[in-house]
């Protein structure tokens, strides 16, 4: 073992061979560990994660705009179709009215043709709201002419019009027409039930008209064909400006040739009317 000494003791020379100074070899240099792959790993990382947030970017700007180009053109069809186009013109007919029941003037100045059902209930609606108060206020103003549309599933619609032509052989056309409406209720039952000819011939007899005549006629179907003759004149007619039929239901109104379709009230044909008699 060394000997111990102290630092304030001065050095005595050792009479044998001097010793050499062991020094230990410095250790051999570190050489940095460098990963070279995981540095160029970690470089191509921090680009990679570059072009990522660019190519995000330039997604995202590049949806922008195809969003609003896409956004825009709904945008513009909207507007197109919100643009007014021009309505055409109603068509003016020219309905004939010759030979069939009318009532009023035959020189009035407006002339109201009307395509009608007995079992519809709106035409008893508008019979029983707005005809009379119509011709009440235009005294000898108006025609109406009474054209049949008996609807193919109104079962008893067919035979009333008949009924009503046989009691216009004895003058009395308008007050059976009129006797009609009121028993709307009967002809359009809910149970569908086809009324026989009494229902017929009792209100014939009510009006004070001849049953045996008005039985007759009624029986051997004497108007079938009239009446068939004006479905087939309302289906002949031309459409309308807009497309629709002419006559595609009950009641349709021809007011000096321009078609009203419907139980409007009185206001309604007031106002075409009031137009019409300006123009005279």
């Amino acid at each position: 073992m060394p000997t111990k000494y102290n630092s304030s003791m001065p050095t005595k020379p050792s009479p044998t061979k001097p010793k050499t100074k062991k020094t230990t070899p410095p250790p051999p240099p570190v050489e940095p560990i460098v990963e070279p792959e995981e540095t160029v790993t970690f470089k191509r990382g921090h680009f990679y994660s570059f072009m990522v947030v660019m190519a995000l970017c330039t997604g995202l700007i590049l949806g922008y705009f195809i969003g609003q180009r896409n956004s825009a053109a709904p945008t513009n069809q909207i507007v197109q179709a919100a643009v007014p186009t021009a309505i055409p013109a109603p068509l003016k007919y020219n309905i004939t009215t010759a030979g069939f029941p009318s009532i009023g003037p035959a020189d009035a100045p407006i002339v109201i043709v009307e395509f009608s059902d007995y079992q519809c209930p709106y035409c008893t609606q508008w019979h029983q709201t707005t005809y009379k108060p119509l011709l009440a206020a235009y005294p000898g103003k108006i025609r109406l002419v009474y054209r049949n549309f008996p609807l193919p599933f109104h079962q008893n619609a067919f035979m009333s019009a008949e009924a009503a032509m046989c009691a216009g052989d004895q003058n009395a056309y308008w007050q059976y027409h009129d006797a009609l409406f009121a028993n709307n209720d009967q002809l359009n039952n809910q149970a569908g039930t086809v009324v026989n000819n009494s229902f017929y011939v009792n209100l014939a007899s009510d009006l004070g008209l001849d049953t045996t005549a008005f039985g007759t006629c009624l029986t051997t179907e004497k108007y079938k064909q009239a009446v068939q003759s004006d479905l087939n004149y309302a289906n002949s007619l031309p459409p309308d400006s807009d497309g629709s039929a002419a006559v595609n239901g009950t009641p349709t109104f021809f007011i000096n040739g321009y078609r009203v379709v419907g139980a409007e009230p009185l206001a309604y044909f007031q106002q075409i009317i009031n137009a019409q008699l300006k123009t005279q």
